[in-house]
């Protein structure tokens, strides 16, 4: 993998660059669809790539080793093959996972044991086997394991969190430079800065990870119940830090405000499933701020759903025929929202990488978050 960086901004750090992979090139600042099971939720990968001009997307671990399993995976091919989609695919680890599974997992330096919420069948999580999974899946980018602290850790239990997340990364490094490559491509290993939201843990991990001399570096455990105030904060402090020469990529974050202020502290890499996600429940985001398709305001309103966008479904369908559809309970409601949406993530990010190049993010940041803060 290669990352060039083609430009800073002259008055903040967000910056634009193209990192090549051998299932093809992502320009930065990105965004990638999250296809937790190998499918972006309710959309089709042709519609994904050509509609909303995805350039990666992302697929989880620890769902895919439960379900399909690893053996079906290598019988295909690899993930690529299996799902159908030849652009470059990042996973994560797990390391969420064993977050959100808090109260049926046990941490230990071995790793993470637990219970299927399939089936509750019994299961372990070691830096050595997550990286032979992701060996079988064929991500292109690949995540160290780790354990990701609430945001309201104290500071003892997050920083006994940072040792584990730091010995197993080192297990990872180990496990990853014995194993090869399955398919032909290369895949790269980025390690996780954690740390809370406590700047001498977040310096700590930040300077730690850069023994490995990764491909590029992932800042994890924000956006899980900490001030956002903390988390631009944190993701302030880690760039300060991190090599330039990198892609850094700022994990589960957020909403289209929350990706214009880390573009701006010099994130290029974002995922989160909140478009899929409040698409599926009515909200739309759009340029000129959210929309509650359910609201009686949009029953008698034909106008396209977003006359800006560059998605089909943007100007096909009115707000009142997809008003109609969500209150009618149609599955159809579901893929125009979650369409439109991952669309226009990604068409906010090709406008923030343009006007980095132009010089001119920071004034049209400012403007634009002020647009996208409202509820139409």
């Amino acid at each position: 993998m290669k990352f060039e960086l083609k430009h800073t901004a002259t008055n903040c750090r967000a910056r634009a660059g193209v990192i090549t992979t051998d299932h093809g090139v992502i320009e930065t600042p990105i965004f990638m669809p999250v296809g937790t099971a190998a499918s972006v939720k309710g959309i089709f990968h042709r519609d994904v790539e050509a509609e909303a001009k995805a350039q990666i997307i992302l697929a989880n671990t620890y769902h895919l080793y439960l379900r399909p399993g690893t053996g079906i995976l290598e019988e295909a091919g690899g993930l690529h093959k299996f799902c159908s989609w030849n652009k470059p695919i990042l996973t994560d680890s797990g390391g969420f996972q064993v977050f959100s599974l808090a109260a049926c997992r046990k941490l230990t330096d071995e790793g993470c044991r637990f219970s299927s919420h399939i089936d509750g069948s019994k299961h372990i999580f070691t830096p050595e086997n997550v990286i032979d999974t992701q060996r079988i899946i064929g991500s292109d980018i690949m995540m160290a394991f780790d354990e990701c602290p609430p945001g309201d850790s104290d500071w003892d239990y997050a920083a006994k969190s940072l040792r584990l997340t730091h010995g197993w990364l080192e297990r990872c490094f180990n496990r990853y430079h014995q194993t090869q490559d399955k398919y032909g491509h290369h895949q790269s290993l980025f390690p996780i800065v954690q740390g809370c939201v406590y700047p001498d843990l977040r310096a700590k991990s930040a300077e730690f990870v850069q023994q490995f001399d990764a491909d590029g570096y992932a800042i994890g455990g924000l956006a899980v119940g900490e001030p956002t105030e903390s988390m631009y904060e944190m993701v302030d402090l880690v760039n300060d830090i991190l090599p330039t020469d990198r892609p850094r990529y700022l994990m589960g974050v957020g909403t289209p405000a929350n990706l214009l202020e880390c573009i701006e502290r010099g994130v290029d890499m974002f995922d989160c499933v909140m478009p899929t996600r409040n698409g599926r429940n009515g909200m739309l985001f759009t340029m000129e701020g959210t929309i509650n398709i359910r609201n009686e305001k949009w029953k008698n309103d034909f106008s396209p759903i977003d006359p800006q966008g560059e998605c089909f479904v943007d100007t096909v369908y009115s707000k009142a025929y997809l008003r109609h559809l969500t209150a009618a309970g149609e599955m159809m409601a579901a893929q125009i929202a979650s369409l439109h949406n991952i669309s226009f993530y990604l068409r906010l990010v090709r406008e923030a990488r343009k006007h980095i190049l132009d010089n001119t993010f920071a004034d049209w940041k400012r403007e634009t978050v002020a647009k996208l803060s409202r509820r139409l």
